[in-house]
């Protein structure tokens, strides 16, 4: 059960909740994408007329799942939103993914929707044959803006399926309970097998008010301006600017492509932003852009990190460019997201911060029993923001719950004398590429699909760019091409997943057993 005495009493549902930001905010800017800007009142109309599209058109039933297959653009949210009020589980998806990792999300899911960009729609017709997808509802990049329905499309677009909700009136929501579930956020397992952490409306809506009384005086009701350049299907994103940010008034300027620095600059050059929510690639990429030392950042007095380690060299080189501090906070998609997070302006550099309101964090040894004051565990965390479980996996489930509801992890942690956490190393082999977790299993189940690969370890290295890059090695039978054994691992992973270096080794380091060590290619 989530402890919800954080929660206002009259809301049971993220729906309640964005519902009355609508009415309470109407006239205020809550979105900018691409040089279009949507009001508080606009997307409240544009989501009420999806969400009766969903539910009388499309027929859809609350519980049913939806997949949001959007990069940051404003249909993101119309989509999300409309689900919410519709009754709906939103399950959120990359846009990057591959037919094959989409295949597996839709079906453990048991998606019955899509909503999906248009350029992205030939990745759906590889597997639309192996899911379970009834209703598929398309966008492209400009249609916000041209408000037209796409020419050409076998599928019915997002501005088609608004328009034919003109007049209709939405269902009533069943009564729903704050420990009901509302979002499937995916995540990979050591094992390699992605899994669904099952976040109720009491996870999301508890963790949005302990991060806004941690954030305190520093943030002014429906006066911040929020730069967004962290994908919304991203719990971190998903929480604080969709949800956080957006019910007390704030607007978010969403970038769909951080990667192009150019236009990144161009894009948040007519705002006098308040916040960023970034991490560290980010944060140094900006810095040494020429151009955004020529954009404002007089009113920026928040910048916040989480997702990966912030260096210090990212940190200092952030502030002397635009005189703000990075806050840095700490979660996973399974505490939705964040369990601990620094206070603005007294940032304890290299540490996580505290745990948040209502939220316990203890270090533990190899038999979950806490390690003395100082000495290094595994982060295990309680607090109403934890998930109700992996969908549908209560064997996975039951490997990182306590008897006693915390959740383990898997990182390794030091609690420092004035209470901060500090991380200090990955439980497991996790690699972490720009922020994004790759999972070694999975790149190895990639790399021996290949006819010619043997044996399979994949391990991270440090990268100046990416933090880490995924650097493979194999046993062969016959003599391969590197090159080959990449383009054969863009076919089934995400770009950030495939290797960027492929050693061939006579053998593999092993355990007596006959495991294969990792470790000692490190």
């Amino acid at each position: 059960m989530t402890n919800n005495t954080l929660i206002p009493s009259h809301i049971h549902s993220l729906a309640d909740s964005i519902e009355e930001a609508f009415v309470k905010h109407k006239n205020l800017p809550a979105y900018s994408a691409i040089g279009q800007t949507k009001t508080f009142a606009e997307m409240d109309e544009l989501s009420y007329k999806f969400a009766s599209y969903l539910r009388l058109k499309a027929n859809l039933q609350p519980g049913d799942r939806i997949a949001i297959q959007l990069p940051n653009l404003i249909q993101n949210p119309i989509a999300v939103y409309g689900a919410l009020r519709a009754g709906l589980v939103v399950v959120n998806t990359n846009p990057l993914y591959t037919p094959a990792e989409m295949a597996h999300q839709f079906n453990d899911s048991g998606a019955k929707a899509l909503v999906i960009l248009h350029d992205f729609l030939p990745k759906y017709e590889a597997i639309k044959d192996k899911v379970g997808i009834e209703i598929v509802i398309s966008t492209d990049a400009p249609q916000m803006i041209t408000q037209k329905a796409i020419e050409g499309s076998s599928y019915p677009c997002l501005m088609s399926a608004i328009n034919q909700a003109e007049g209709l009136t939405l269902p009533t929501r069943p009564e729903v309970n704050l420990d009901d579930t509302c979002v499937l956020q995916y995540t990979g397992g050591t094992t390699g097998v992605s899994k669904g952490a099952e976040l109720t409306h009491g996870n999301i809506l508890s963790n949005c008010e302990q991060t806004m009384e941690r954030l305190g005086a520093s943030f002014v009701e429906g006066k911040e301006i929020l730069v967004c350049p962290l994908p919304l299907y991203h719990i971190y994103a998903f929480t604080v600017s969709m949800l956080a940010f957006f019910v007390r008034g704030s607007m978010s300027v969403l970038i769909p492509n951080p990667r192009d620095m150019d236009a990144f600059v161009q894009q948040i050059k007519p705002f006098k932003f308040t916040a960023f929510a970034g991490l560290n690639t980010l944060f140094v990429g900006l810095c040494m852009h020429d151009e955004f030392k020529k954009v404002d950042v007089s009113a920026l007095k928040l910048t916040m990190s989480g997702g990966t380690a912030l260096t210090a060299a990212a940190s200092d080189l952030w502030f002397k460019t635009t005189n703000c501090t990075v806050t840095e906070g700490y979660g996973l998609s399974e505490t939705s997201p964040v369990a601990s997070f620094n206070t603005p302006t007294k940032e304890r550099l290299g540490t996580v911060g505290t745990p948040l309101l209502n939220t316990d964090i203890l270090l533990l040894d190899d038999s979950d029993v806490p390690v003395p004051d100082g000495g290094a565990g595994q982060i295990a965390i309680k607090g109403p923001q934890v998930m109700k479980g992996y969908w549908q996996r209560q064997d996975e489930t039951a490997k990182v719950m306590t008897s006693d509801g915390y959740f383990k992890t898997g990182d390794i942690g030091v609690r420092e004398e004035d209470g901060c956490i500090k991380i200090v190393d990955r439980l497991k082999d996790l690699i972490i590429v720009s922020g994004f977790n790759v999972y070694p299993n999975e790149v190895e189940e990639a790399l021996t699909q290949h006819p010619n690969i043997l044996e399979a370890a994949v391990i991270g290295k440090p990268d100046d760019k990416t933090q880490e890059r995924v650097c493979a090695y194999v046993t062969v039978s016959t003599e391969i091409d590197k090159n080959e054994v990449i383009e054969h691992c863009r076919k089934t992973l995400t770009a950030y997943k495939v290797p960027k270096e492929v050693n061939v080794l006579d053998e593999l380091p092993k355990s007596t057993v006959g495991k294969i060590l990792r470790r000692e290619l490190r």
